[in-house]
């Protein structure tokens, strides 16, 4: 019989600033498809950077050990990694030298990499032989990615860059591939996709895969087991159905307390928005409209994302706004923030003003909230700072925070914090946070000025099932005050909310390229 792939006995988890999972026993078998899961920063992040040696395995004694056939033959595919591509892609980005704007490294050259052609750092040197026939590739069909082999990696969404790392890594020839959250910000047509291949490959051939999970959603029929973390610590460890049989007594637990403990939060929020409304933007009645578009046209070179787009948003009008991967949703909604600067050559008028017409960019922030995987990627770069001052930066309309704080704003952050479940943890540093906790506070941070506009960019990525449940009430209860209009873009359809009558639906590829759905 094979030896065990992996074994971890009697280790712990350890990075530059000490211990973080004291105690872990483990094995990994030929044949078993495991799934990880666990409650945002709960030690199952940790788990998987340590699998792939970014953080230490650690023998606590002499009869420990740790063992893996995986020795500097591991890739991890998150939201993570795709945060640090579109950094690297912004360091890297030599517009401001050029007489065009900067395409970056396109799919093809970043899926070259791993096939023998040249780093990011020469991106200009040719690439090899096999870059013409990447789209003959089993791999590349797989990950429906031959359409946009030759965009910038900077224009694509969040779903088709999630699908360009898994296509790299699948094509890296690395032995263990861990995707973490696949899921996340695939359309439909790509998640049954992507559960296919679960089908085909997991458990079953190699690369050996291991899937980690902020929910138990969407898991492939192929996991044969689960390791769950909470609270640091191995919570269970077993077989797939062993695990859905606790799920279920869980679940059933939850829904016994579930509306008395949905009451208490929104309860408190709405306490906690009333006590610091002193802070908050000043609404005015009867405003007129709030966002107005008329035939605006986006694209670059050949590729078209919005044509002839119309649109128009009313004070207490929220929008689901839903779409394929790539459809134009994040090109929209930059076209609002200012972050997509062919705004200034269409006809868009918000809060009343042309853009373009001298408003200043604090006159625009100061009545947005924007939560986007672009503006986590901007805040991933301030990462040293305490989330105090991410929840009072929201108030300053500011990446970090550059101003004196107040007493009145650190009493605001605080009740906000505990609102979120962050309370005694003030002073902790967002960059030292999982992924989803970040997600979480910056869903807060939005939040706290009661902006005319919330724009939503698939808020709940990265989310485990206790901080969704809590962020789709927070967002209800903000829609139900009346003082700021959602603007909401997902992909789940669990995840839209029972204010957003109106829906913006896109539709790439047809004329008109979208439909608008009043319920």
């Amino acid at each position: 019989m094979t030896e065990t792939l992996i074994n971890i006995n009697g280790c712990r988890v350890q990075d530059l600033h000490g211990t973080i999972i004291s105690d872990l026993n483990w094995k990994l078998n030929p044949g078993e498809a495991w799934l990880v899961i666990g409650p945002n920063g709960g030690g199952k992040a940790d788990f998987l950077r340590a699998l792939a040696g970014e953080k230490q395995i650690v023998p606590n004694g002499a009869d420990s050990s740790y063992t893996t056939e995986y020795e500097n033959s591991v890739e991890i595919v998150s939201l993570e990694r795709a945060a640090t591509l579109i950094q690297e892609e912004r360091d890297l980005d030599e517009t401001e030298y050029m007489d065009r704007i900067d395409e970056g490294r396109t799919g093809r050259r970043f899926i070259c990499e791993v096939l023998g052609g040249p780093d990011a750092k020469h991106r200009n040197q040719p690439l090899p032989e096999i870059a013409g026939r990447l789209e003959t590739l089993p791999k590349v069909k797989l990950c429906g990615v031959e359409k946009i082999l030759d965009r910038g990696l900077k224009f694509m969404s969040t779903g088709e860059i999630r699908r360009t790392l898994l296509c790299r890594a699948l094509l890296s020839k690395k032995k263990l591939l861990i995707l973490s959250d696949p899921f996340a910000g695939l359309d439909a047509q790509s998640r049954t996709i992507l559960l296919e291949f679960f089908q085909t490959i997991v458990g079953k051939h190699s690369p050996q895969i291991i899937l980690g999970m902020e929910r138990y959603h969407e898991i492939p029929d192929t996991i044969t087991n689960v390791l769950e973390f909470a609270d640091n610590q191995v919570s269970f460890c077993g077989t797939k159905t062993e695990y859905e049989a606790v799920l279920n007594e869980r679940n059933a637990e939850k829904a016994r307390n579930r509306e008395s403990q949905k009451n208490a939060f929104v309860n408190e929020l709405k306490s906690v928005q009333n006590d610091t409304s002193i802070l908050q933007n000043e609404q005015v009645a009867g405003e007129d409209t709030l966002l107005q578009m008329n035939n605006v046209n986006v694209g670059w070179g050949d590729h078209k994302v919005l044509i002839d787009f119309n649109w128009s948003v009313l004070p207490g009008q929220h929008w689901l706004i839903r779409g394929p991967n790539g459809s134009g949703k994040t090109t929209l909604l930059e076209l609002i923030t200012g972050d997509n600067k062919q705004v200034f050559c269409n006809d868009v008028w918000l809060f009343g003003k042309k853009r373009g017409t001298g408003e200043t960019i604090w006159d625009i922030k100061k009545n947005l909230g924007i939560v986007s995987y672009r503006w986590h990627v901007e805040y991933r770069m301030v990462g040293g700072t305490d989330l105090e001052s991410v929840i009072i930066s929201g108030f300053h309309d500011s990446i970090g925070l550059y101003e004196q704080k107040t007493d009145v704003e650190i009493a605001a952050a605080r009740r906000w914090l505990k609102l979120a479940g962050f309370e005694g943890r003030e002073y902790e540093t967002f960059g030292s946070l999982s992924y989803g906790e970040q997600r979480a506070i910056l869903i807060i941070r939005a939040a706290v000025k009661s902006p005319k506009i919330l724009i939503l960019d698939e808020p709940c990525h990265g989310l485990d099932e206790q901080y969704r449940q809590k962020i789709l009430d927070l967002l209800e209860t903000v829609a139900e005050n009346g003082n700021s209009t959602l603007l909401h873009v997902t992909h789940d359809p669990s995840e839209a909310l029972e204010c957003e009558k109106h829906i913006l639906e896109l539709h790439p590829g047809e004329l008109p390229m979208y439909k608008i759905i009043e319920n």
